[in-house]
C-alpha cells in the first residue's frame, strides 16, 4: 500500500498544512487500524479513501492521531490533489461521500476549489475565561463548527500564546466542542483580508496549521464583515502559514488554494 504526504493550502514545501493520504481502498480497514495509522504518521489529519464503482466518486475519512473527526477540509483537497497528480484520476470534478454529506472538488488553474457547507453563526456573550485561556480580550464571540473569537487585529491574533489545553472546556452551542479559532482583520497594506488560527485540544491537535472545515463559518461572517461574497485569509500557524480564498454562495462555502506533494511511502503493513 502507498501513502502520500501533501501540503495543502500551500504554495511552497512546508508551509500549508501536511496530511497523509492512503492509496484508495475497495474496503474500509478495521478503525483500529487506521487510527493506529494516523497516530503513526503524527500529521494533523491522515485520510482514507474507499473506491466506488464510479471513478468520479469516492468515500472519504479523517483521523487525526487521537480520533476521527467528521470535517476536515485541508486533508480533502489533499486526497483530490493524490487522486488527480499521483494516481491519474481523470474527471474534471471529484465526489467525496463523508459524514458531513456530499462535499466535491475541482481544478481550478494552478489549484483547487471545494465545495463545503456553510456553518451556522450565532454570535454569543464572551464566556468567562477565554481571555485568560487565549492571553487577551476577544472584541466579539460567535458559536458555529468551532467558537470564533474576534481579536482587535491580525497583531493580536499573531500574537497568541495559549497554554496546553487551555481552550478544551470551550465550544458550548458549536458543532465541536474544545476548538477555537481566532481571527482578526489584516492592515489596509496588506496581501489578504484576515488572519486566523485554530486552536483544537478537543481533537487532539493544540494547534492545526490549516483549516479548511474552519472557513464554513469564518468566510461568512467576514464576508458579511467586508460586504463582499471574497474574502482572502492567511492562517497564520507559527513557523508555517496557509493561504485560503473563500467565497460564499447562499448555503454553500467555496474554497480555494494549491497544494504540493512532498513524499510518497511504501506502507509495509497490510490493514
Amino acid at each position: 500500500m502507498r501513502q502520500w504526504t501533501v501540503n495543502a493550502f500551500a504554495d511552497r514545501p512546508f508551509t500549508g498544512n501536511a496530511a497523509a493520504v492512503v492509496e484508495p481502498l475497495r474496503a474500509w480497514p478495521d478503525d483500529g487500524w487506521m487510527q493506529a495509522l494516523a497516530a503513526e504518521n503524527k500529521h494533523s489529519e491522515t485520510a482514507f479513501l474507499r473506491a466506488t464503482e464510479d471513478q468520479d466518486r469516492f468515500d472519504l475519512r479523517w483521523f487525526t492521531p487521537t480520533t476521527e473527526v467528521p470535517l476536515c477540509g485541508h486533508a480533502t483537497q489533499a486526497a483530490a490533489h493524490v487522486l488527480w497528480t499521483e494516481i491519474g484520476a481523470d474527471p474534471a470534478v471529484l465526489t467525496f461521500g463523508t459524514a458531513s454529506g456530499r462535499l466535491t472538488v475541482r481544478r481550478t488553474g494552478g489549484g483547487y476549489e471545494m465545495d463545503f457547507p456553510r456553518d451556522p453563526l450565532i454570535r454569543v456573550e464572551i464566556p468567562a475565561g477565554l481571555a485568560e485561556a487565549l492571553g487577551a480580550m476577544p472584541v466579539e464571540v460567535w458559536a458555529s463548527r468551532y467558537l470564533i473569537a474576534v481579536m482587535a487585529d491580525a497583531e493580536v491574533v499573531r500574537g497568541l500564546r495559549p497554554t496546553h489545553g487551555a481552550v478544551l472546556p470551550f465550544g458550548e452551542g458549536c458543532l465541536e466542542t474544545g476548538q477555537v479559532v481566532v481571527a482578526g482583520l489584516a492592515g489596509d497594506d496588506a496581501d489578504h483580508d484576515v488572519v486566523d488560527r485554530f486552536f483544537g485540544p478537543g481533537c487532539g491537535l493544540e494547534e492545526d496549521a490549516a483549516t479548511g472545515s474552519a472557513r464554513g463559518g469564518l468566510a461568512p461572517l467576514f464576508a458579511d464583515t467586508l460586504g463582499r461574497a471574497t474574502v482572502r485569509f492567511v492562517q497564520a500557524y507559527p513557523g508555517r502559514g496557509a493561504r485560503f480564498e473563500t467565497e460564499v454562495r447562499e448555503d454553500r462555502v467555496l474554497i480555494r488554494g494549491s497544494a504540493l506533494t512532498v513524499m510518497e511511502s511504501t506502507l509495509r503493513i497490510a490493514p
